[in-house]
């Protein structure tokens, strides 16, 4: 199939992206490939998983990891600014799941088949004449990071593509699918966290400043941060959509701000098919083995209910029907399907001058465009406090957009929803309507399907949306005094390197009070909210994947934002590490030297070099290859004070030096403990083809002879346990070979 993807692809190019591109900016107005050919190298399917429990009986759901790593040739020109650059190489990894449905009784069989990935996929670009583009204005800003964003737009969750295989499939339903459910995190409290603060370099002990990082998929929320306090309590909620439960899972990390790099407090991982079962769960769980400490959840699954039976009941627990607040917990939830408009007005003068700025009409005079030329529409939609906003369409006054959004609601007795269509050349509104939501709850299954005719445009300008509202209901079941509950806490993904920034940059939650048997007065809603004077440490917009314009957006683009940055391919090759002791093998004959003269004509133990606790595993969800470095035992002295022992780590065949991983350097000791994690960007089809290289080495001071190395492990990833992990005992040796694994 692959020559015909190809074609597929290229037409793609020429015919949808080129266009894209030169519209976008005036800059852009001669932009072209002139070359595209994405090589003979087909993509790969690496493995494939069938979900056969918790799905509908009228689909199929297939999770395909996918891998492509290609020498493409595509380039592009600018005539304009006699600009020319290109791709030589694209490497793509990730999950990308494909549904069937419904299943029909007739051929196809299938109605529908759509397309997604569940998350960002991991992307690498090798440039050529990538310094000329970014010299052409609008252009400065380009990065990886940004393509993967575009990319997001269209093909992670909930955005899909979706082709349709029989004509009465109702189209708009398969693409934007209701959310499964919507999962309440009441965050509260931690206890006997690790302090990880210290003083006179280390020699006094202090405390720890933490804070939280919850997961749902692509949504992200980070708690507030207690200052200097080893049982914290934050006592705050967050609600996330729940758009596909198989394989999704609530990850939750700790961690304690410091003002350079924060310092890992330890995670879990819950199974949403999990918390979907019991409905409601308020535990303390323990976290994660490599360091001590537990955290007090409570979880609520709500379902979505078409009919507003219990919406009393609902308002009430939430106490939305005492305050007139348009903010607090969600009540119900407005899912609105943006389609199309029709007849928007060319000149916005005839219909309504009083809002086109005269300012705009000046910069329209001065560079010649006309006032009465097709506008870029786009649309504006808000519900309280939230405001989301839909692709901006050019050149056009019939546009279509097929965009989903979706907006927690307080009370829909009292909130509406307000729309306005916008011109985003002229700056200037081409018509708006509100709906209030009550409208909604009289309707038919709480849903609108229709065009709604706009005020202040022309006579005959309408939007096309379909509006649907569910009722937030948590159904509680009896318990039996002895219950147990089945979630079980997974072992997490954890991950240091990178978090502060990674994380930072995405935040668009806003922290809230209460107590935790009640309901908070202003919890954290679904990561829309963008409202003044709440504490966002996000980091500098140019430095952000996702600028602060952007933090305000819907939960679509809030779950397109990126989980951590890829690494992305450099131009230029990095040197391999000086400090490699692969690349000095005598280091390998010194330590069989000092071996011997250990020996003294006596015999040593299995493990003459000690041994090395490791946990390793690997996190489809994030893409890494997770090592925790435990600790060692009875390694050998180096001098008479002992070793100053730390270990480095190469994920072989990378030797280059940012493959390095290094612990910080114990001081005097045979008999070290680490307990630091790092991690590795790696599928899984790919880290199984590759080997953890492990080395124990003694640091020394400065200019020291006593810098060596004190033993290796070479640890094979083939095995089949990956994804779950392993911790074990490994003995070290002079070149790695032979590991022998302690039980």
């Amino acid at each position: 199939m692959w020559p015909f993807i190809c074609q597929f692809i290229e037409k793609l190019f020429r015919e949808t992206i080129e266009p894209a591109v030169r519209g976008a900016h005036t800059h852009l107005s001669t932009f072209s490939f002139t070359r595209v050919d994405v090589g003979q190298q087909p993509l790969r399917i690496n493995g494939v998983k069938v979900y056969t429990e918790n799905v509908d009986k009228r689909q199929i759901i297939l999770d395909l990891q996918i891998s492509f790593v290609g020498n493409c040739e595509i380039d592009l020109e600018i005539k304009r600014y006699f600009c020319r650059a290109g791709v030589q190489s694209i490497q793509i990894h990730g999950t990308m799941r494909v549904i069937l449905e419904p299943l029909i009784g007739d051929m196809p069989l299938v109605g529908a088949l759509s397309i997604f990935f569940l998350r960002k996929p991991l992307l690498e670009i090798n440039w050529t004449g990538l310094t000329n583009l970014l010299d052409i204005p609008g252009l400065n800003g380009l990065s990886d990071t940004i393509i993967l964003d575009i990319i997001s737009n269209y093909l992670v969750l909930p955005n899909r593509i979706t082709v349709p295989l029989v004509s009465e499939v109702q189209i708009a339903q398969l693409r934007f699918p209701i959310p499964k459910g919507v999962l309440r995190i009441h965050f509260i409290e931690a206890q006997d966290l690790q302090g990880k603060d210290t003083y006179l370099k280390g020699l006094v002990k202090g405390k720890s400043d933490p804070y939280g990082v919850i997961r749902v998929g692509n949504q992200i929320f980070q708690s507030k941060v207690i200052k200097e306090n080893l049982s914290p309590k934050w006592n705050e909620v967050y609600e996330a959509l729940v758009y596909e439960h198989p394989g999704q899972e609530l990850e939750i990390e700790l961690f304690d701000e410091d003002p350079d790099k924060d310092d890992f407090l330890g995670s879990l991982m819950l199974d949403l098919i999990e918390v979907e079962k019991e409905r409601l769960l308020d535990e303390w769980f323990t976290l994660d083995e490599v360091l001590r400490g537990k955290l007090h959840l409570k979880l609520e699954w709500l379902t979505l209910m078409p009919d507003a039976s219990n919406l009393e009941k609902v308002l009430t627990d939430i106490r939305a029907d005492k305050d007139q607040a348009n903010d607090g917990l969600s009540s119900s939830l407005l899912v609105l399907y943006l389609d199309s408009a029709r007849n928007l007005p060319s000149n916005p003068l005839e219909f309504n001058p009083d809002v086109l700025k005269k300012a705009a009409i000046q910069k329209a005079l001065k560079s010649g465009k006309k006032i009465n030329s097709n506008p870029n529409p786009l649309v504006q939609m808000s519900v309280g406090h939230k405001a989301q906003e839909s692709k901006i369409r050019y050149k056009t006054n019939e546009p279509v957009w097929e965009e989903n959004f979706t907006f927690f609601v307080h009370n829909p007795k009292r909130q509406e929803l307000e729309v306005e269509v916008k011109d985003e050349q002229h700056q200037c509104c081409l018509g708006n309507l509100r709906i209030p939501l009550s409208q909604l709850l009289a309707c038919e299954d709480m849903t609108l399907n229709q065009r709604f005719q706009l005020s202040n445009s022309g006579p005959n300008s309408s939007l096309k949306m379909k509006l649907a509202l569910r009722v937030l209901h948590l159904e509680k079941q009896e318990r039996s005094p002895d219950h147990q509950h089945s979630a079980q806490v997974k072992r997490p993904s954890v991950s240091k390197e990178g978090r502060k920034i990674s994380v930072r940059s995405q935040m668009s939650a806003s922290p809230g009070t209460g107590d935790s048997s009640t309901a908070p007065s202003t919890p954290v809603m679904g990561g829309c909210d963008n409202k003044p004077g709440v504490e966002e440490r996000a980091q500098p917009a140019e430095a952000s994947p996702q600028g602060p314009r952007d933090l305000g957006r819907s939960s679509s683009s809030l779950q397109a934002g990126s989980t951590g940055s890829p690494s992305h391919v450099s131009v230029k090759e990095p040197t391999p590490s000086i400090a490699s002791d692969i690349s000095l093998p005598v280091a390998t004959q010194e330590l069989r030297q000092r071996l011997r003269q250990l020996e003294n004509g006596t015999t040593l133990g299995q493990s003459p070099l000690g041994q090395i606790q490791l946990t390793v595993r690997h996190s489809s969800q994030r893409n890494k290859l997770v090592v925790v470095v435990h600790s060692c035992r009875n390694l050998i002295a180096f001098s008479e004070d002992g070793s100053d022992p730390y270990v480095r780590l190469y994920l072989l065949p990378d030797k280059r030096r940012s493959g390095r991983r290094k612990t910080h350097v114990s001081k005097k000791t045979l008999n070290p403990v680490f307990d630091q994690s790092f991690d590795f960007s790696v599928s899984l089809p790919d880290v199984q083809r590759r080997t953890l290289d492990v080395a124990v080495k003694n640091s020394g001071g400065f200019l020291s002879k006593d810098k060596g190395l004190l033993g290796k492990v070479l640890v094979g990833l083939a095995s089949e346990e990956l994804a779950k992990g392993w911790t074990q005992w490994y003995d070290l040796t002079e070149d790695g070979t032979r590991p022998h694994v302690v039980t």
